[in-house]
């Protein structure tokens, strides 16, 4: 059996008419910048996320990036942020000049353990960026409570975790200004590559319309240095077309990981994902861990089943943050994180005898 780490075949079947159609839909409007299409997603990604504002951004990295500006985040600043997330959370850090303050994730979750950020707080902290990582949501009200007890911001990257949720209360919609990714891969994606940021603060909001287009609110006139980061028409309008799909798939997804868990649950070797008590899990990916990652890895490979490594390099270890001056050592659950997660195929539309078949294919490696 030949089984992709990923496939669109399932989702694309389901809205293929109705893409095509709003692609011809915008073909044929002469407006292809900041027009209705974009107006009308953001309107529906704030309903859908439970927000009163969404603002459409160029990509995920730039909703970060553009959020911690609108916060007026910059030079001298620390901003906390898990050991192990993607190296995009870091770069939008760096881009406005701040420094990233590491700290080290729940082994079980993967997601930034709360108990641990009040260390790592000092006077230069002004933000604190939690990472909903592979699809589950952080525990955010201690978050929440740390950042009111030290007057901090919280900058929620939601890029992995739409329609997750802790306690109820959705992620996206817990911190001051947050950030999320809409590319091909995601839970929503688009045809390419687009992003938003959900706030409850119209100020804030504003404040990132007009950085996203050149610092501009009205044509030609500008009130401050911004950047164009601005959401295609093009690309709103095919993320209309599948968001009221989420849910459903969103289903399948947590389906598809009760599915992993039941058919893998004895197999020993393995450590497999958990879900916080009063968080809820929308499986962007889920991730086994083992000592024997690369083995397996490769054991899967032949069998023909596509795996990922979410990350291979924790990001203090990556050579772009030589400068920070950490060496191996100095977070070392993100770095066993590194070294053993590996991430199983998981797409809605995959069945069950798919993922018995990776299952078997796990145990008959530990089994030779």
């Amino acid at each position: 059996m030949k089984i992709p780490f990923l496939s669109f075949t399932e989702v694309n079947q389901h809205v293929k008419a109705a893409m095509l159609q709003s692609f011809e839909d915008f073909f044929d409007s002469g407006w292809y910048v900041l027009g209705e299409r974009v107006k009308k997603f953001e309107q529906e990604y704030a309903d859908y996320n439970q927000v009163n504002h969404c603002v459409g951004i160029s990509n995920g990295l730039d909703a970060l990036h553009i959020a911690l500006l609108s916060l007026g985040i910059g030079a001298g600043d620390e901003v906390i942020v898990p050991s192990n997330t993607y190296i995009a959370t870091v770069l939008a850090i760096s881009f406005v000049g701040a420094r990233p303050v590491f700290v080290e994730p729940v082994k079980a979750t993967f997601n930034i353990d709360p108990q641990k950020i009040a260390g790592a707080i000092t006077d230069k902290t002004r933000a604190i960026m939690p990472v909903h990582l592979y699809g589950q949501c952080c525990e955010m009200e201690t978050i929440m409570s740390l950042a009111a007890k030290h007057n901090l911001f919280v900058i929620e990257d939601n890029a992995q975790s739409q329609g997750a949720s802790y306690k109820g209360k959705l992620a996206g919609s817990w911190g001051d200004i947050n950030g999320t990714s809409f590319y091909p891969g995601k839970n929503l994606g688009a045809l390419g590559d687009a992003g938003a940021i959900t706030t409850n603060t119209e100020a804030l909001a504003r404040k990132a319309a007009v950085l996203r287009n050149y610092g501009s609110e009205k044509k030609y006139y500008n009130e401050v240095i911004g950047h164009n980061m601005r959401l295609d028409e093009c690309q709103a309008a095919f993320l209309s077309v599948k968001l009221p799909h989420l849910a459903g798939w969103t289903e399948k997804r947590r389906e598809i990981g009760a599915w992993y868990t039941a058919a893998l649950k004895d197999c020993p070797q393995l450590t497999l994902p958990e879900i916080a008590d009063g968080a809820t899990h929308v499986y962007h990916q889920y991730v086994i861990r083992t000592p024997q990652r690369d083995a397996l890895q490769a054991h899967l490979q032949q069998q023909g089943v596509g795996t990922l490594i979410h990350y291979p390099i924790p990001p203090h270890l990556q050579q772009a943050y030589a400068y920070l001056g950490f060496k191996k050592g100095d977070f070392p659950i993100a770095e066993e994180m590194a070294e053993t997660c590996l991430s199983m195929p998981l797409w809605p539309g995959m069945t069950q005898e798919q993922v018995q078949y990776v299952a078997d294919t796990i145990k008959s490696f530990y089994r030779s």
